[in-house]
């Protein structure tokens, strides 16, 4: 009840001072990282605290946070572009609090980002957005030009990868890419799959450290999430690890970090100098060439 209450007053107080939804990309160097997984539990440790959460599964075409949660769509994110469908159509209601759109499954042309699809995207989008204290856009493994745009447009970026000297490197390359596009958008990083806590403080001091060394770069250390078997047993039984079983290690932890970022969130200087706010940058990202 006192999460609730807190969300409750948080926002109260964000639509008083007229404060935005705060947009927030998941993104991972390779695939097999556990992004989506963590994207899905992320927003559902958010919704249970009271917060209202939109999931965007975003990785068009091969989304899974439909079959995560043992659900099937009618309609995906593509049938917004394609067949200009609204996105109240979209917007499926998972466990709790929590509201998804799904991303579709199988082979899809991603879609090229007009100025009427723009124009359309961004309306729907403003539409529900006052209905929302957060937009998590669960993106596709890698990178690519409509993925960027959407990345340096949104007000954080998390980055996942595991203690592996390739996720590693992959996950710096990825952070390093997005720096050079757009320095001022914060980046949190979070170890997935640890083996002990060690490993866990070692790889985000790794990253931490060459970020700081090559690019003069900060970046957010929010946390790591060991490995446990009931992430599988859970994905089997499509339920998120949090609803499976709450008082595993994995649901704790993650609990921990939702915490963590909620209670230690400063403001960024670089961020607060980043022009208007995250639709006026959308427009303006996805309108480049």
């Amino acid at each position: 009840m006192r999460d609730q209450a807190e969300s409750l007053r948080l926002r109260l107080s964000r639509m008083n001072k007229g404060a935005e939804t705060k947009a927030i990309a998941v993104m991972s160097g390779k695939g097999g990282v556990g992004k989506s997984n963590f994207s899905l539990n992320f927003a559902l440790s958010l919704s249970n605290r009271g917060f209202h959460v939109l999931l965007f599964d975003m990785d068009i075409g091969m989304g899974n946070i439909d079959i995560l949660l043992g659900q099937s769509s009618h309609a995906t994110i593509i049938d917004l572009f394609q067949r200009r469908i609204s996105i109240q159509e979209l917007i499926r209601k998972g466990p709790g609090n929590l509201s998804f759109i799904s991303g579709g499954t199988g082979f899809a042309k991603l879609f090229t980002m007009d100025n009427e699809k723009v124009d359309y995207f961004l309306e729907q989008l403003q539409a529900v957005s006052a209905q929302y204290d957060y937009f998590i856009f669960d993106m596709g493994a890698g990178m690519s030009e409509d993925r960027l745009r959407l990345l340096m447009a949104v007000h954080e970026i998390f980055v996942i990868t595991t203690p592996e000297p390739t996720a590693i490197m992959d996950a710096y390359a990825a952070m390093k890419y997005i720096h050079l596009q757009e320095k001022r958008v914060p980046l949190y990083v979070i170890v997935n799959r640890t083996q002990t806590d060690q490993e866990g403080r070692d790889t985000l001091q790794r990253l931490k450290n060459a970020m700081k060394q090559f690019l003069g770069k900060d970046i957010t250390k929010l946390g790591f999430l060991p490995e446990d078997r009931a992430v599988s047993k859970a994905v089997i039984s499509q339920t998120p690890f949090l609803l499976f079983d709450p008082t595993t290690k994995i649901s704790r932890a993650m609990n921990e970090l939702v915490d963590r970022y909620l209670a230690n969130r400063t403001i960024d200087e670089a961020a607060a100098s980043r022009p208007a706010n995250f639709f006026a940058r959308l427009r303006q990202f996805l309108l480049e060439r």
